[in-house]
């Protein structure tokens, strides 16, 4: 039988205030420990203020700060995938490279998405 964690039977605002805390941590271990998530924080620290400034509608200012925090949301995705894989073994393994591989694509589909709504929403 598997063991569940002890942190499981936490409920009401004590997981809340958990969860809470420990989305700042991962936030926190990002920033500090993840290039490629810094860089892309600077991004959104730059376009999310250009995009309400250049929106007045809300749908589009929607539209164009949602695909920017989506980005950040998959990056914070691969990088955990990236970690655990690591913490399994660091050799060069196939699965490994896929596991790796994929979350990288999905960054890339995430800055695409994000590249193709700005277009439409710009350029409309």
């Amino acid at each position: 039988m598997t063991q569940e964690s002890p942190h499981k039977g936490k409920t009401g605002l004590q997981r809340a205030w958990n969860a809470t805390r420990y989305s700042l941590a991962g936030l926190a271990a990002a920033t500090r420990n993840e290039a490629a998530f810094r860089e892309l924080l600077l991004m959104c620290l730059v376009l999310i203020p250009l995009a309400l400034w250049l929106r007045q509608d809300g749908v589009e200012r929607a539209l164009l700060i949602g695909s920017l925090l989506l980005t950040l949301v998959v990056e914070l995705v691969n990088a955990g995938i990236e970690a655990t894989v690591d913490r399994i073994s660091l050799e060069n393994h196939r699965l490994a490279k896929r596991a790796k591989d994929i979350g990288s694509a999905a960054v890339m589909l995430a800055l695409l998405n994000a590249a193709v709504v700005w277009a439409l929403v710009i350029l409309s």
